[in-house]
């Protein structure tokens, strides 16, 4: 997943969770914003992992 779809999820998810007053006859729809939003911020964290992870592990380029 990468950080912008986590942070786009982390989005919907907090939309869903605090603008949205409206529900469906079984679905929560504030359930489903805190869901998303911890699927987001699990996933932007590992993502960041990730992304810092890699670049230490470059060798530095030989400039000769």
């Amino acid at each position: 997943m990468t950080i912008g779809t986590s942070l786009f999820l982390i989005a919907v998810g907090a939309i869903l969770r605090f603008a949205v007053n409206d529900s469906l006859e079984d679905i929560d729809l504030s359930t489903v914003g805190l869901i998303l939003m911890i699927v987001g911020a699990v996933g932007l964290v590992l993502g960041l992992f990730l992304a810092s992870r890699d670049r230490r592990d470059v060798p530095p380029r030989d400039r000769y």
